[in-house]
């Protein structure tokens, strides 16, 4: 039996993404291993959002052109956001890469290990990767794909190169894919897009389906216990949507809502079309209808011409929003984007010095927000061992990762006390009936 090495990198979208690929690679008769040297086929899910990815993969890609010097037979295959911006190039960066394709493309990958050793991008007939079949990690969780690419063109990013224009599953597709989850054991979806609360904006007709009113027909399935979704883009977040997670009892308690900057020029710029005080308000409204909510954010850094006076703005958006975690990041300049071409970059020591002030920020208010659930009992789906030892590892409505003493089996839900905290995590034990 052939086998199959996997290694994914990159965001929740990557992550479904890996798990099409998996379902892929199996039903065509391969079997996983763990290690490059052990595979016959070299498969690396990549991103480039961000260069930091793209260094990773680098890494990666070096043994996997030690093996196959060892072995010609192996195929290595590299799929995701990077094939699809580089195309053709990436065999001259890369000569060793057999395959190439990119995330619109999944669909083409046992034809291209078939047809690997003549090396190629392959860009057969797109689909959403939503509709392809899926192994999941875990029987009782899953992600499901509303909403593919992004037509916001933020001045930063790579994703619209890399993954198209906004194109919204049908509903129906949608809720079939969750009934049949549903039946199969699932308890805990997660909507998946670039930007997903804008499901529905490019389809057409009577009746244009609404992120909210989709929602509210998943909420609407017996036996589902939790919907989670991300990435939300703050201009996309609607009253309705507000309203319909304060009023869904399976909607999760918790949205990612990306605000990049605290400063209004520096919003101007990146093309994010909304200002500090609008983002504000959206905070205030969830926070007003969702008391518990978990707001969560990206926030950059050293974005071409950000001052002192515009960082300055960011830590005080930070301390104004009131942030349950944030992911802080440098900016990085993507090759394609508007923004690698903006003059006044901030200097790289000007820039690690902001971001280590804005982490010191972020995580002293994560302790605070978490800290404020001590002596509370939450509800946990448990979802296995906890490196802490002798202990079990499960998640909260808010997204909270909670490690806590009592015995129980991934899949159940059970309620914890909450006895202690960290930035990131919270500690307890299971509540007694």
């Amino acid at each position: 039996m052939r086998t199959y090495f996997l290694r994914s990198f990159g965001c929740q979208m990557n992550d479904h993404d890996a798990e099409r690929i998996r379902a892929l690679l199996e039903d065509d008769g391969l079997k996983r291993v763990e290690s490059v040297d052990d595979a016959d086929v070299l498969v690396y899910n990549t991103c480039t959002v961000r260069r930091s990815a793209d260094d990773r993969l680098a890494g990666h890609l070096g043994e996997a052109a030690r093996v196959k010097a060892l072995d010609p037979r192996r195929l290595v295959v590299v799929a995701g956001c990077l094939p699809q911006v580089e195309r053709e190039a990436l065999f001259e960066r890369f000569p060793f890469v057999d395959v190439a394709l990119g995330p619109q493309h999944l669909r083409e990958l046992p034809a291209a290990l078939a047809a690997g050793r003549q090396r190629g991008y392959f860009d057969g007939e797109g689909a959403l990767s939503g509709e392809l079949p899926a192994h999941r990690e875990r029987p009782f969780q899953a992600w499901v794909q509303i909403i593919a690419g992004c037509t916001n063109a933020c001045a930063y990013c790579i994703v619209p190169t890399a993954r198209g224009p906004e194109r919204s599953r049908a509903p129906e597709a949608v809720l079939a894919e969750v009934l049949a989850l549903v039946a199969d054991g699932v308890l805990e979806v997660t909507l998946l897009g670039q930007n997903v609360n804008a499901f529905g904006n490019d389809l057409r007709g009577p009746g244009r389906p609404t992120f909210a009113g989709l929602l509210g027909s998943l909420d609407a399935i017996e036996g589902l216990r939790r919907v989670r979704f991300t990435t939300s883009h703050p201009r996309d977040l609607s009253d309705e949507l507000v309203e319909a997670i304060a009023s869904l009892p399976t909607v999760c308690e918790h949205i990612h809502l990306p605000a990049q900057s605290g400063s209004d020029r520096i919003l101007a710029a990146m093309g994010r079309g909304y200002t500090r005080d609008w983002y504000l308000g959206r905070v205030q409204a969830l926070r007003a209808a969702v008391p518990d909510i978990a707001v969560t954010t990206d926030l950059m850094v050293g974005f071409p011409g950000e001052t002192d006076d515009d960082f300055d703005d960011t830590l005080r958006l930070v301390e104004a929003a009131g942030f349950d975690a944030a992911f802080t990041f440098v900016y990085s300049a993507r090759p394609g984007t508007v923004a690698a071409t903006m003059p006044e970059p901030v200097a790289a020591k000007v820039a690690l010095e902001r971001v280590g002030r804005l982490v010191a920020a972020t995580q002293a208010q994560s302790l605070r927000r978490r800290s404020a659930t001590v002596g509370s009992t939450v509800e946990v789906l448990v979802e296995g061992e906890s490196r802490h030892g002798g202990q079990t590892r499960g998640r909260n409505r808010q997204n909270v990762t909670v490690n806590f003493a009592g015995a129980a089996k991934p899949g159940e839900l059970v309620p914890v006390q909450v006895t202690g905290a960290t930035s990131t995590t919270l500690r307890g034990r299971a509540a007694t009936p």
